[in-house]
């Protein structure tokens, strides 16, 4: 464009407005003395207002009509303005797209489509709108969601997954693994149920495992599935002032699955040999053998508080037998019938069946055990085998529903003792919670031989090898039943062994023949004869059956003994055997006695 002089002007480049709130200020090139605010009124030419954005104001005014615009000449301006112009602009324009992309997003216009025109050849091309849908991610498959449950496992966070479910609950479930075990009821399981078990945790070698080391084996692979454990038993408190529960599926036998318990504990809740313990237990640590007890919550199925309101059973008040229990159940059992009749039995009743060999003193014990059974539920019912033959334990255990405790003939002494002492502990116990127990004991003589063994020689020998002072605990054992005034009551009938050949059998039953105030005599002539039940009546008898039997009833009982006083023992068990059979019941029985009657 040319001007009035003539002068060829080239035209100047494009200027744009700065972002508002930019640093880089561009520096205004004008012409020598020139001002740099609006057109004076000289009518000298002044930069051109930069180009207007989206405004949201008015936008400025233009010059006056005859205010002809007058651009610098190229030529006067100097290569470093020229570059300085270069970089303004080059600033300005991504300012103003800057600025453009923020008004888009006010007016809910997508930022790529404002005032673009179609890509040209050679210009990159745009990138997806923000409409367009994107393509949708793959699902992860299950593999992929266990690693990364179990890499937040590892981090300590995101325990849980998108189901809820823990992963260590899972894994749980994966393995069939029980949240909670308790060590007794794994005790009471079979071989076979704990072989499944054992298989479901993985233990390896489960053939060549006795019972016991497999319930350890299963209660550590449990616990390393994070489950708890749960633990009770019967405790032994011992010399040293520590205790561990035993189990009453092992007859109470030391074994590797016992749980301990510290002095401490001991001391703390007042416990004792023969206290029934439940509670929270552990695995063994490093060096330690046994499980250990975490936390005591029953003690004799009762609350820890309450057993110091107990009061020892030494310091209860004991009492004649007063409550009858009464054997009768089936009119064709003429075992029990004639025991009712002829030696009536209480609660709390110290008894003896004073039997020779192959009387059937073992037969006589279960039949007496079901009744008792049967009739009196709430009886707290334990038979105790000392020194007996295997096969006899087994019969019992399958013909009586109690706990059957035993100690066979091929164990040592020290088990004989063990078992008993823990049978009599326990049963005080129960006794002192106000229970009835009944403790049928075959036989006390071999307990007396055992205790007779282990007592260290005091120089007082009794005829047949007796120690003086070996007879001591084993009376203090027969001597613990008695029946307690407003409390329980602790029953033991016993038997005792006779013309064995043996002269110490005799000075044992000699020994407890006053102790017992109930006695019942089998005859040896009765059962070679095969009569049975073969009890001698005539021998066998109560004392205070008055506190026992009803009046009427008492005085029947005392005419029929007058009645057959003097008749040999076969002869008057025969007569009594035929008169039973013609009635149902010991009742109709003593009415058909008169006065006259043989």
């Amino acid at each position: 464009m040319n001007d009035d002089s003539g002068e060829s002007r080239a035209p100047a480049p494009k200027k744009r407005g700065r972002r508002p709130g930019s640093t880089n200020k561009p520096k205004a090139e004008t012409a020598p003395g020139a001002e740099a605010a609006a057109p004076g009124e000289d009518g000298k030419t002044r930069r051109p207002a930069p180009r207007p954005r989206k405004p949201r104001t008015q936008p400025k005014e233009a010059p006056a009509d005859g205010a002809a615009e007058e651009l610098p000449n190229m030529a006067e301006s100097s290569a470093e303005d020229v570059m300085r112009e270069l970089l303004i602009e080059e600033l300005s324009d991504s300012a103003a797209a800057e600025n453009a992309n923020e008004n888009c997003r006010r007016e809910g216009v997508p930022a790529g489509d404002a005032g673009r025109e179609p890509a040209e050849k050679g210009e990159r091309a745009e990138q997806p709108s923000a409409q367009e849908p994107r393509p949708e991610r793959p699902e992860r498959s299950d593999r992929q969601d266990r690693d990364r449950q179990d890499r937040d496992h590892r981090r300590g966070n995101g325990n849980y997954n998108g189901n809820g479910n823990n992963r260590r609950e899972r894994d749980v479930q994966r393995d069939h693994v029980v949240s909670s075990l308790n060590i007794s009821e794994l005790q009471e399981k079979s071989m076979q149920e704990l072989a499944v078990m054992g298989a479901e945790l993985g233990i390896e070698g489960i053939g060549a495992l006795d019972k016991s080391t497999l319930v350890c084996e299963i209660l550590r692979a449990n616990a390393e599935k994070c489950g708890q454990m749960y633990g009770s038993g019967y405790l032994e408190v011992l010399p040293d002032g520590f205790g561990f529960l035993r189990s009453a599926s092992y007859c109470y036998l030391p074994c590797s699955e016992d749980i301990y318990l510290s002095p401490s504990q001991i001391k703390r809740f007042a416990l004792k040999t023969g206290d029934y313990v439940a509670g929270q237990i552990r695995t063994p640590r490093e060096k330690e053998r046994f499980f250990a007890m975490l936390k005591v919550e029953t003690i004799n199925n009762d609350s820890p508080e309450r057993k110091k309101e107990i009061i020892p059973f030494n310091s209860l008040t004991p009492y004649f037998p007063t409550q009858r229990l009464v054997l009768e159940r089936d009119p064709a059992d003429f075992s029990t019938r004639i025991v009712d009749l002829v030696t009536p039995i209480g609660k709390g009743q110290r008894g003896l069946i004073v039997a020779p060999p192959r009387t059937g003193k073992t037969v006589l014990l279960q039949k007496i055990a079901n009744s008792i059974r049967a009739n009196n539920p709430e009886v707290k019912l334990i038979i105790l085998l000392i020194d007996e033959r295997p096969e006899e334990v087994t019969d019992m255990k399958r013909s009586v529903d109690a706990e059957v405790v035993s100690s066979t003939f091929d164990e040592p002494p020290e088990r004989h003792v063990q078992v008993a002492e823990m049978v009599i502990e326990k049963a005080k116990r129960l006794v002192e919670y106000k229970h009835d127990v009944v403790i049928l004991l075959d036989s006390i003589t071999r307990l007396a031989r055992a205790y007779n063994t282990l007592q260290p020689h005091s120089g007082k020998i009794l005829t047949g090898g007796v120690d003086a002072t070996a007879l001591h605990k084993p009376k203090k054992i027969f001597g613990a039943a008695r029946n307690i005034e407003n409390h329980g009551s602790l029953t033991i009938i016993a038997t005792a062994l006779i013309e064995t050949g043996s002269r110490m059998d005799d000075v044992i039953f000699e020994e407890f023949k006053g102790t017992g105030n109930m006695e019942l005599h089998l005859d040896r002539n009765v059962s070679d004869r095969r009569i049975y039940p073969a009890i001698n009546v005539e021998k066998s008898g109560t004392r205070k059956e008055e506190l026992l039997l009803h009046p009427d009833e008492l005085s029947k009982v005392w005419m029929l003994r007058k009645a057959i006083n003097g008749v040999p023992a076969a002869e008057a068990m025969e007569l009594l055997l035929g008169r039973l059979k013609k009635v149902k019941s010991n009742i109709e029985f003593l009415l058909t006695l008169q006065p006259n009657n043989n």
